[in-house]
């Protein structure tokens, strides 16, 4: 069923979670750039192209102009977007990863939805 309310699409990450590969990540030369298992932090979110930007995973190298800025120019190294299916969230308990479930929580007298982890039972969400 569609919904009604809230079109925006629901990922299971979300800014400044810790999170692990699953896949290796190649560089742009066909090298493996990280290798599964990596834990790092998530930089930005993508929910549109389901996409997210890790910390230090599929780094590529861009040339930038001369600017007022950069008086320089020259070659830039920046993090690429990987698709969100090759992380996974780290449990905060145990340190691996995890698969993440939602639930409904109340709080004075108010309810709100929550991510938890499926291997401990843990809130991710405080």
């Amino acid at each position: 069923m569609p919904r009604k309310k809230n079109n925006q699409k629901k990922l299971h990450v979300k800014k400044g979670d810790m999170v692990a590969l699953t896949k290796a990540i190649t560089s742009a030369k066909g090298q493996p750039s990280r290798e599964k298992g990596y834990q790092s932090r998530v930089l930005m979110v993508f929910p549109e192209q389901e996409r997210v930007l890790v910390e230090g995973v599929n780094v590529r190298t861009h040339h930038e102009k001369p600017s007022q800025e950069n008086q320089q120019g020259g070659r830039v190294s920046k993090e690429a977007s990987i698709h969100v299916s090759n992380v996974m969230v780290v449990d905060p308990t145990t340190e691996e990863p995890t698969r993440i479930g939602r639930k409904q929580v109340e709080e004075n007298g108010k309810t709100r939805w929550v991510r938890y982890s499926k291997k401990s039972g843990e809130l991710i969400d405080k």
